[in-house]
Formats: structure tokens, sequence, C-alpha cells
């Protein structure tokens, strides 16, 4: 068993559970790290995805009641039904443009130039977004949204497909620029996670099972129990953190994190791989 490759996977799991659900982009600190620590082949490309399972769990667990409840009262309750099809709703688009668009952007943007670029916009959408949310309310509650609502968080999600642009970045400031509360927007974010981080999981190690051997369970076990101790940590903090605080901070790193990514690839401190 190597520790070392062991100790790199726990990393990894660290990192994408931390930032799978913050508005900082999970791929772009997975890009750096993974660069940092030498750990940037194919099979690394897969495992990346396959972590984010560990960070999924951690959400099911943390919004388990909802969960449950809405699975019970699925076949007879009218909200029930409409909470299950936004989700599945705002889940679509991402499918359709993962599947149309997911082999070219793995082609071309992987590189620190769009990372960067990613980051740093988003930063001063962020900002945009925090400056206008107090008048722009319009739905309080993610049991309050309408399914063309939840379609237009879901196109706005695709834009996650850019590498550095993040996921969680996308649903909830979106989702607030849409009209949604910081919390609606943060748990629909949430909720939004679930099918599209398993489906991208699940599609991942399919079509590239012929990188994967049986040696390999050890790696992705410990990526996979890190990922979700991390993101059970990280996603009670957020729901606390929103109750009382903006995601301004977040805009500024975005920034600096960005800054940082054009620095160590114009001074060759990394060397940054093709995805």
């Amino acid at each position: 068993m190597d520790l070392v490759l062991l100790l790199k996977a726990a990393i990894m799991g660290i990192v994408e559970g931390l930032t799978e659900f913050l508005p900082i982009s999970s791929t772009g600190h997975l890009i750096l790290t993974g660069a940092l620590l030498g750990f940037h082949d194919d099979k690394s490309k897969v495992f990346e995805i396959a972590i984010q399972t560990g960070a999924i769990l951690a959400v099911i667990i943390v919004y388990w009641q909802k969960i449950r409840s809405t699975l019970v009262a699925l076949p007879s309750e009218r909200q029930a039904q409409r909470f299950a099809l936004n989700v599945f709703v705002g889940f679509f688009p991402a499918i359709v443009f993962g599947l149309l668009l997911g082999a070219w952007i793995k082609s071309n943007l992987f590189t620190p130039q769009v990372v960067a670029t990613a980051f740093i916009l988003g930063a001063f959408v962020i900002l945009w977004a925090e400056r206008r949310q107090q008048s722009a309310v319009r739905i309080q509650e993610v049991e309050d949204m309408r399914w063309t609502d939840a379609l237009k968080v879901g196109l706005v999600q695709c834009f996650a497909l850019v590498p550095g642009t993040s996921r969680s970045g996308a649903t909830i400031i979106g989702g607030m620029l849409l009209g949604l509360s910081r919390k609606a927007a943060t748990d629909f974010s949430f909720y939004l996670a679930i099918p599209t981080l398993i489906g991208a999981g699940a599609y991942s190690l399919v079509k590239e099972r012929h990188l994967l051997s049986a040696d390999d369970l050890p790696m992705f076990l410990v990526g996979v129990v890190f990922s979700f101790v991390s993101a059970w940590f990280c996603v009670r903090w957020l729901l606390r953190y929103i109750s009382s605080h903006s995601f301004t901070p977040f805009a500024w790193y975005r920034i600096a994190f960005g800054i940082i990514v054009l620095v160590t690839w114009w001074t060759g401190w990394v060397q940054w791989e093709p995805a």
C-alpha cells in the first residue's frame, strides 16, 4: 500500500469537501492542488469526480429530514411533487449541456488562463449580486419556487461547466440574481447538487472504467471519506454563516485565488497539465 498516495488522496478529499459547496470552485482548487502534489494523470481526473460522492453524502445527511419527508409524501402530496419536479427541471439542463459540450470543454478550457478568468469574473458577479439582493428578493423559501424558477437556476448552473466558475457559485448567486433569497438559493443549490454530482460521478466512472483496477480502491475510499467529513463540517458551517453574512468575502477570495493561479502558471512554479 502506497502511503504517500493515500496521503495525497486524503488531501484531495479535504480540498473537495471544503470547496464543493462554497462559491469558490472546487474544480479550480483541485486542479491547483493536484498540480502541486503531482497528482494529475488521467486516473486522478476520474478520482476528482468520484470523491464528490463523499461530499454529496454529507449533503444528504444534513438535509435528510427534508429528503425523507419528500420521498414519503411524493405519491400523494402536491407540494412534495412540485419540489421533486423543480429539482429534476433544474438538473436537466446540466445533462443536456454536459453531454453536448463536456468533451470539448475538457479538451479546451482546462487551462490556467480560463480558470483564473472564471475565478475573477465570478467574483465581480458575486459583488454585483450582493449589492442588489435586498431589493430584488421575491422567493423566500425553496417551496415557493415555480418550475420556471428551477429551470432558470438549472440553466445558470451550466455555466459551471467552465472550470473555475463554481457550480455552487453559479446556482447560489444565479438564484439570488433571479430573485431567490440567500437561504432559498443556497438550499436549492444543495438539493440540485445531489443528482448533478451523483450523475457526473457515475458517468465518469463508467466512461473511464478502463483506467481503474481493484488496487485503486483504497485510494478512492480514502478520498471519499475525507471528502465526506470535510463537506459535512463545511455545509453545516455555511448554513449558519448565511443567516447573518453575505457572500462578499468569497468574492475577494476568488480574486486572490485567480491571481495565484496566474502567478503559479506564469512563473512555472506549478506545471499545469491539460485535462
